[in-house]
């Protein structure tokens, strides 16, 4: 095998990414929401929420989200700049005991040029990482994804959410 090539990638669920066209607004769809399993909400704050990455890279990719839509952090309350920040430490407290994460990757893409996939609701990325692992960028050189499903990891990080509330 040509070492330059991608010898394992398997993330399934990545495919309805891909394969949908004009994508609903699912944060403000999540923001809006009761029904927190169906879209993945992992915990709320009164002006912001954390959610699961549909179509991570990463097993556990987690997002801190402003209840509003907003696309600048100068638009930001300082509620809400304080609970964001607030939301991904409680993200890497979740991750670190329901996956055993030891580093994170946290960040902001503002900007479509920036990489964002959705340009007019900026978001919190928190992004677990192992010793030995790589960032996203190594995907396309020979990284393989290691992903466990969707709906068993949210099933786990809430009884841990509950679990620390304790």
């Amino acid at each position: 095998m040509d070492p330059n090539e991608l010898s394992a990638l398997w993330s399934p669920w990545r495919v309805e990414y891909f394969k949908a066209g004009a994508r609903p607004d699912f944060l403000l769809e999540a923001a809006r929401t009761t029904d927190d399993a169906a879209h993945l909400v992992v915990a709320r704050r009164a002006h912001t929420f954390l959610i699961m990455n549909r179509y991570p890279y990463a097993v556990g990719h987690l997002m801190a989200v402003p209840s509003r839509k907003v696309s600048d952090i100068a638009a930001l309350t300082n509620e809400e700049k304080l609970e964001l920040w607030e939301l991904a430490e409680h993200a890497q407290a979740l991750l670190r005991e329901t996956i055993r994460a030891q580093g994170f990757n946290v960040g902001l893409n503002l900007g479509k040029c920036a990489g964002a996939g959705v340009v007019d609701h900026l978001h919190l990325h928190i992004v677990p990482r192992w010793e030995g692992d790589n960032n996203f960028m190594p995907v396309l050189a020979d990284t393989r994804v290691l992903p466990e499903a969707l709906d068993s990891l949210y099933r786990k990080l809430i009884a841990t959410r509950d679990k620390l509330a304790k």
